[in-house]
């Protein structure tokens, strides 16, 4: 079947994939199973649980949890009855949950535990407006999920027909979901995405994919994030079963147990796999320890393409002596992966490739729902530095100054409630900018060289965009400027100048002798205190946000030596050049 609405996957897993554990969730290492049945009686009910409450077309829905099944329950709920899902991420900062509680005009949410209840329940009550509130898991004190699916079973036969004519009626062009992501001014943006964009794009990254419903994937990257969504979209597709792990602390364990066949990563959770294999050959002596050695220095230097034999045997060698130990922890057998949100280091991807844990790297962003290029392991192309070969039925160029420029089916339809920040990114013919830097290798292969805008991605996958952080910091009168870093690391830092002259004040407050400009940032008491105050500001971010690691400067940032721009702005490219060996230290130590 052609599936255009995001509910006809439902369909397409009733009438091609009966099985019985399309989705799991893994609990103390015990796996709790759906099968295709029980997830479209689930879908359904909470479809007419929630037209049973009287929201109307259009009303906006958001789901605040980790992945789970009733992620989709509320995801294929919400379209059948007409209604508007809006998943946002946990980690999320005090200010940014009311942001988006207030913009997206939300009706309800849904809240995945009692504990990250405690966490939300002020800023909903802050909102501008009611909003209802909903328990995903049981609850004897307030209305929750079960309670929602049970009103839902009790009025199937007054709201079917409105289901029936919904699956009839709803175009591939109506918004299916608002995704808040990062904006330049620090404000999240909502971008509207439609039935289309999310199921041509996830069936344009499914054509590419070797797997099929004799296989499972685990997924732990948040749903809530485009990417994730849209994967876990082509496995209902190819009937691939998902699997969800309990956390991230916990993927080694869930991979194993279940025996994955792959999953979706980011740089970050990769290269955590790849410190821990490393870190085994300290525990080893003798033989065993060169035998390692010498199977990570040929991993770490791995040519997929090399067919000389000795090479072959070579490779055989260290499978059997170490790689297939690797695969034995996380599962058994080899796997695809699918890495994305950031660039990944090709050495990480030569070890895994060697070890047969496939990394395929793909390029995309929220607005394209998100893949606009990824690596195709049907047809075996792995060009490694490069995001691959742009999705089939998309276009894609490169504008004059670099810029990369997409177009097609998995554009989105605008960004909530802002038509003149849409007008900004996408062209009336259709054109969007991307706000990266790119070239075509070979004249097909896309390779991302540059940040044209500003916000940069942590490894992890997570945005951040510096000027509201540098606004915080600058806004202590122990600082006169901030300059944050950490794109495609594990965590942002900044170079900050420190205001002598304030800190000297401190110091007298203090009752304490002053210190010469020269020995001032050597003193353990200041550095505690401007510890201190970045901690302060810390606590108003979102966790991944967090300053770590500082570095204190009391250099002089001005026009005349252009490290700040006519209007008094950071010129990043040379603040990065002046201080790239402080940066490179900040993030040469393990954290």
């Amino acid at each position: 079947m052609t599936i255009t609405r995001t509910f006809d996957y439902l369909k397409n897993l009733k009438d091609n994939f009966p099985k019985s554990d399309m989705l799991a969730v893994s609990k103390g290492g015990t796996w709790t199973k759906y099968s295709v049945d029980d997830y479209i009686k689930a879908s359904y009910e909470t479809a007419y649980g929630l037209l049973a409450r009287g929201y109307q077309p259009e009303d906006k829905i958001i789901s605040i949890t980790n992945n789970r099944p009733e992620w989709n329950f509320l995801d294929m709920g919400c379209t059948l009855a007409r209604l508007i899902y809006v998943p946002i991420y946990p980690t999320l900062s005090g200010h940014d949950f009311e942001y988006i509680f207030n913009h997206s005009d939300a009706k309800a949410v849904f809240v995945g535990s009692n504990a990250l209840y405690k966490k939300v329940k002020a800023h909903i009550e802050a909102a501008d407006h009611p909003i209802d509130v909903f328990l995903i898991d049981g609850s004897a004190v307030m209305p929750c999920m079960s309670e929602l699916r049970l009103e839902g079973r009790k009025n199937a036969d007054t709201y079917r027909p409105i289901v029936e004519k919904n699956i009839e009626t709803v175009s591939p062009d109506d918004v299916a979901t608002i995704i808040y992501t990062s904006g330049t001014t620090g404000l999240p943006k909502g971008v509207m995405l439609t039935h289309r964009n999310l199921t041509f794009d996830a069936h344009s990254h499914a054509i590419r994919q070797v797997y099929n419903q004799k296989h499972k994937m685990v997924s732990f990257l948040p749903l809530c994030h485009c990417y994730e969504r849209t994967m876990n979209y082509e496995y209902q597709e190819l009937g691939i079963s998902i699997y969800y792990a309990e956390s991230i602390a916990t993927i080694q364990r869930d991979l194993a147990s279940c025996h994955a066949d792959g999953f979706c990563a980011v740089p970050r959770v990769l290269e955590t796999f790849y410190d821990k294999f490393h870190n085994q050959e300290s525990k080893l002596k003798g033989l065993a320890k060169k035998i390692y050695h010498k199977a990570w220095v040929f991993g770490n230097e791995y040519n997929n393409y090399n067919t000389n034999l000795f090479y072959r045997l070579r490779l055989a060698l260290y499978d059997k002596l170490v790689y297939r130990k690797w695969r034995a922890a996380i599962g058994g057998h080899r796997m695809i992966i699918v890495s994305g949100g950031s660039s990944i280091a090709p050495h990480i991807v030569k070890l895994f490739n060697a070890a047969k844990l496939y990394i395929f790297e793909g390029y995309g962003m929220t607005e394209t729902s998100p893949v606009i290029a990824v690596n195709n392991p049907c047809d075996g192309i792995n060009k490694l530095g490069t995001a691959g070969l742009p999705i089939e039925g998309a276009e894609l160029k490169i504008a004059d100054d670099g810029e990369i420029m997409v177009r097609g089916p998995h554009v989105m339809k605008g960004y909530y409630k802002d038509p003149a920040e849409t007008a900004r990114v996408i062209e009336p013919d259709g054109w969007l900018h991307t706000g990266d830097i790119g070239s075509l290798d070979e004249g097909r292969f896309l390779r991302i060289t540059d940040r044209k805008k500003e916000i940069f991605k942590l490894s992890s996958g997570k945005y951040i965009a510096p000027q509201p952080i540098e606004k915080k910091l600058c806004s202590i009168p122990y600082f006169s400027n901030a300059f944050v870093v950490g794109e495609n690391e594990k965590f942002a830092s900044a170079i900050i100048v420190v205001n002598y002259d304030a800190v000297r004040q401190w110091l007298k407050e203090q009752g304490q002798k002053e210190i010469g400009r020269g020995e001032l940032l050597a003193d353990t008491g200041v550095v505690r205190m401007l510890n201190a105050e970045v901690a302060a500001v810390n606590k108003t971010l979102a966790d991944y946000e967090a300053v770590k690691r500082p570095v204190y400067v009391l250099d002089e940032w001005s026009v005349s030596n252009e490290l700040l721009s006519q209007t008094l702005k950071p010129k990043r490219a040379n603040l990065r050049k002046r201080y790239a060996e402080q940066i490179e230290r900040i993030y040469a130590l393990k954290e």
